[in-house]
């Protein structure tokens, strides 16, 4: 956490913490894009149920189910990971020459 040094009225140096967050807005984005496609890849898993229980229903094994969803879901977990790994950049402060 950085600290900004002020000076007071009787000459002492107070040092007030300056609040960073832990992600940035970069991070942030990402997060929602891993939240979506996880969110896509359970809605395609679900669905295609039978009518009639004495029924099999041959819609449980579609490319749909086996293949995208889940191709879907292990692609939100690796981007939910690498927004939670990525590194931040340090702000950087800009000071006025005179």
């Amino acid at each position: 956490m950085n600290t900004k040094n002020t000076v007071t009225s009787k000459g002492f140096k107070e040092t007030k913490p300056e609040f960073q967050f832990a992600f940035t807005k970069e991070n942030y984005i990402y997060m929602a894009i891993g939240v979506a496609l996880l969110l896509l890849g359970y809605i395609l898993l679900i669905g295609g149920g039978a009518k009639d229980s004495d029924t099999f229903n041959y819609a449980l094994f579609n490319t749909r189910r086996l293949v995208i969803a889940p191709i879907l879901i292990v692609g939100g977990l690796v981007v939910e990971v690498y927004a939670i790994m990525k590194k931040t950049s340090p702000k950087k402060e800009f000071t006025q020459e005179k």
